[in-house]
């Protein structure tokens, strides 16, 4: 499961949204747009439901197979199958073995489908910035004047600078920092945050943080609007300028050279020079901080830009990053449907099969391995015992399933952004996605499913068969909505949800070891997932979405 979602705002943002009654939910068409309200979990579906008829199949899925691909998976061998790595690509090689020995085959000929990634080194000698104001060029120096972001490129520009307030276009909230302001060919200096962000009555959604704050989205909207550059500040009047670069550079270590900055997924955004820049830079342009702030202040007061050209001024600025390609590879298997029409159609079974590695430098007699077994080997193994059931099933179902285990989802949901981005089946093919992201622990019966308040209409087909199950959902507590590769899919409208047991003492621990995890309890929950799986394309039916 992925650790570094789980401080993104818009986790809060789910946890407040009110919930929908989800008795007597009618099936109905798919609808990314739905309603305006999210629907309840947990205890609203009060009609007892009868047991269904226990498929044969399920017999398939024991604990036995489950502790034999969790044994394999999180072995000491594997090395917690960090991404990219030998061992994570052992771990594919042994998912698409299982795969090809269930007579399951690929997506269009496609087994395993590359995830693009990379490392950067910043060249500190090949980094320039100086400014050139009335004739007079000043050189400002990396780390004492401005530092690099990783979202920049290894570009050298000389261009006129603009200045741009916050740097947002936002005609959702009725502002915009670019309007009648070129900055084709130019650079942009844009402050972080956004207007009103301590004020509980703000436009932009009172004190919560919205996209429009990101640094990549203010990247993103000045290259959209032909800027040659970004320069970012610390916005004066609610931050402190803690040191003289105006940042406290010890949180922006890791961006700078010797080392690689992590790797990372290619994004495949176009991109210009984008630095942040301190202090001297800011009294070079304004004479004071206190300017800034007065400015800063009339623009949060009025909410109406102050955006404008500095005169005579022109910046020359070079952030000298070297790529280094990498890739690892998505595992995807293909089970075709009966019906003429519905086969078309997909139900994703899906989880990541990739950890966190091993310690590079242990202490004397400390275990160095992250083995995983619960997080996430055990969500693997159930992938593949679903898939299993499915290959034993005497009747083929209407839909198609598509299996798919995931690379990258430690580093932030490489894998599986990578394959929303470039799907092998499209995406309103897509009818639900049921993710498995650690399946093992907590208690015989326990269960937390995430994600039914945005899926009525999947909520109350997962709360009958979890009934049936003998295992109990409990309410989400700690919203993990955001947090594994269901994620990517409900962003791009297909309803989705997170089946897990639960966080526990030995997350991202050396202690989440093939001896720590429940086989048995993983094979139920695997069932589960396999009926509901097996109900959803079986069924002519199309499951409503709910947004945020």
């Amino acid at each position: 499961m992925n650790q570094l979602a789980c401080c993104l705002k818009r986790v809060v943002l789910l946890l407040f949204l009110p919930l929908l009654l989800l008795t007597g939910t009618p099936l109905s068409a798919q609808n990314p747009s739905g309603a305006a309200n999210p629907a309840p979990i947990g205890k609203a579906l009060k009609k007892k439901v009868s047991a269904r008829k226990v498929p044969r199949e399920l017999e398939q899925i024991t604990p036995e197979l489950m502790a034999r691909h969790i044994g394999f998976l999180a072995s000491d061998s594997m090395k917690g199958r960090n991404t990219p790595s030998p061992e994570l690509d052992q771990a594919a090689e042994y998912i698409a073995a299982e795969f090809s020995s269930l007579g399951i085959g690929p997506v269009g000929g496609v087994r395993f489908q590359e995830v693009p990634l990379h490392t950067k080194s910043l060249d500190q000698q090949g980094c320039l910035f100086t400014m050139t104001r009335d004739g007079e060029t000043r050189d400002f120096k990396l780390r004492t004047d401005y530092t690099p972001f990783d979202l920049t490129a290894d570009t050298l520009v000389q261009a006129p600078l603009v200045f741009a307030g916050y740097g947002i276009t936002a005609p959702e909230y009725g502002y915009d920092d670019y309007r009648d302001l070129d900055v084709k060919g130019k650079i942009v200096l844009v402050m972080k945050h956004e207007p009103g962000e301590k004020d509980s009555l703000s436009r932009f959604d009172g004190v919560k943080e919205t996209r429009h704050s990101l640094m990549a989205t203010k990247m993103e909207n000045a290259r959209n609007h032909g800027a040659a550059g970004l320069l970012l500040v610390t916005d004066p009047l609610n931050h402190l300028l803690l040191t003289p670069q105006g940042y406290p550079w010890p949180g922006l270590s890791k961006f700078l050279p010797s080392d690689n900055i992590p790797v990372e997924l290619n994004h495949g955004m176009d991109l210009i020079p984008f630095v942040q820049v301190g202090e001297p830079v800011l009294k070079a342009l304004f004479g004071s901080v206190d300017s800034l702030r007065n400015l800063q202040r009339r623009i949060d007061a009025t909410l109406t830009p102050a955006s404008f050209t500095f005169p005579d001024t022109e910046v020359r600025l070079r952030t000298a990053m070297t790529f280094n390609p990498l890739t690892a590879r998505n595992v995807v298997g293909l089970i075709e449907g009966r019906h003429p029409r519905l086969k078309q159609e997909v139900v994703v079974v899906g989880a990541h099969y990739d950890h966190v590695g091993f310690l590079k430098k242990p202490k004397a007699g400390e275990d160095p391995i992250f083995n995983g077994a619960d997080d996430n080997a055990s969500g693997t193994a159930g992938v593949l015992a679903i898939a299993r059931a499915f290959a034993a099933a005497k009747k083929k179902p209407a839909r198609s399933i598509l299996f798919i285990l995931f690379a990258g989802e430690e580093l932030g949901l490489y894998g599986s952004k990578h394959y929303c981005d470039h799907p092998l089946i499209p995406l309103d093919k897509s009818v639900v996605m049921l993710n498995l992201d650690m399946i093992s622990r907590n208690g015989s019966d326990t269960l937390q499913i995430s994600g039914l308040r945005f899926n009525p209409d999947l909520a109350q087909i997962l709360l009958e068969e979890t009934e049936n199950s003998g295992l109990q959902n409990f309410p989400e507590g700690e919203d993990l909505f955001s947090r594994s590769d269901h994620y990517n899919f409900f962003r791009k409208g297909v309803s989705g949800v997170n089946i897990t047991t639960g966080l526990h003492g030995d997350y991202h621990k050396v202690s989440d070891d093939p001896a720590s995890v429940d086989s048995g309890k993983a094979a139920r929950v695997a069932a589960l997932v396999y009926r509901v799986a097996r109900r959803i394309a079986g069924d002519d039916l199309y499951l409503k979405t709910v947004r945020p």
